[in-house]
């Protein structure tokens, strides 16, 4: 292990990149209408949609003003958080790992103008067109350089059953989706969501720290992959009744869930983003539980359809997942929107 130069702690990168009062109180007023729909306060409907990862400042900030209009359009029933993904997780540890390691694609890992970067695409995001955003936590001790920045925290299948993500969540005072691993085992989310919502005292980041835990700690459906390889999704209303009902077993605040309509839930076919969206929205229309637990979905969507390579060069096009291009997703949005 080669030690290469010692990165400024959050607090520093704060002190030197501070957020504006504006985006401070922009941010205290969403994260209250948000907590209230995983609280029942609110019967809006979230949609957390965006880039698989934001991997170029101008074209993600293009997708998110886009957004502004069609938020005014659905507002009364729809609260849209749009994805700054910038950390992206990589099954074999090959590719591009996100704007904070790679604020450039195309050229090396460059860490430190990577903490930059996403604090800056973060804070332009609040400023300029008034939405709080969502981000993955792949790295619980990265969460810090946007923790007065962010209004929803995803973690993935592959973090869930780690000890350390499940405490960081529980200090976390936003919500937090914890995803159901590959193998589907919906038990191992449902304990995370118990760890998170729980109490602690550990070790983070060279300090001795306690939380308070976080009821508004939640699972994200993202389907599964089995023993062959295969794609199985979890989202149908059979899934939906089964977790409900793995819920009312455990003592768990606010139980809910977000339905992440692509991942193993469509075998990456982002075309079927559609109509799995529908299909949950039926589900909900024929099962009162079903309605109050399912507070939204995850959805990947970027300008242009589908995906290309890192240098592909078409803009607003994913280089990680395939995503809904802009004309379907707001077609989408507006239909969920009517459903509602």
């Amino acid at each position: 292990m080669k030690f290469i130069r010692k990165l400024p702690i959050p607090q520093e990168i704060k002190e030197q990149f501070p957020i504006s009062e504006k985006c401070s109180r922009i941010k205290a007023e969403k994260d209250a209408m948000i907590a209230d729909v995983f609280t029942g306060k609110s019967d809006q409907f979230l949609l957390i949609i965006g880039p698989c990862s934001a991997d170029n400042e101008t074209s993600v900030m293009d997708y998110i003003g886009r957004l502004v209009g069609l938020q005014e359009k659905v507002k009364d029933k729809i609260i849209i958080i749009p994805r700054i993904y910038t950390n992206k997780p990589r099954t074999t540890g090959e590719g591009y790992k996100g704007m904070a390691t790679q604020p450039d694609p195309t050229k090396k890992p460059d860490l430190l103008e990577g903490l930059i970067a996403i604090r800056r695409l973060h804070a332009r995001a609040i400023e300029e067109t008034g939405f709080v955003c969502a981000d993955e936590m792949l790295y619980p001790e990265n969460y810090r350089y946007l923790s007065d920045l962010l209004s929803y925290v995803a973690v993935g299948a592959r973090s869930v059953e780690d000890q350390q993500h499940r405490l960081t969540s529980s200090g976390i005072h936003v919500p937090v989706g914890m995803k159901n691993p590959t193998s589907g085992d919906l038990s191992v989310m449902l304990n995370s969501i118990k760890a998170a919502q729980l109490s602690h005292t550990f070790l983070y980041r060279g300090w001795e720290v306690e939380t308070e835990g976080n009821p508004l700690a939640h699972a994200i459906l993202r389907g599964s992959v089995n023993k062959h390889g295969r794609a199985m999704q979890n989202y149908h209303y059979e899934d939906l009744i089964l977790l409900h009902d793995m819920y009312g077993a455990r003592n768990l605040e606010n139980p809910a869930v977000i339905v992440d309509v692509n991942h193993s839930n469509s075998n990456k076919q982002y075309i079927e983003q559609i109509r799995i969206c529908k299909e949950v929205m039926h589900s909900r229309k024929h099962n009162a539980d079903i309605e109050k637990m399912v507070k939204g979905f995850m959805i990947e969507s970027y300008i242009e359809d589908g995906c290309q390579k890192v240098d592909g060069g078409i803009y607003g096009k994913s280089i990680t997942d395939p995503c809904l291009g802009w004309e379907k997703s707001e077609r989408l949005v507006l239909d969920l929107a009517e459903m509602l």
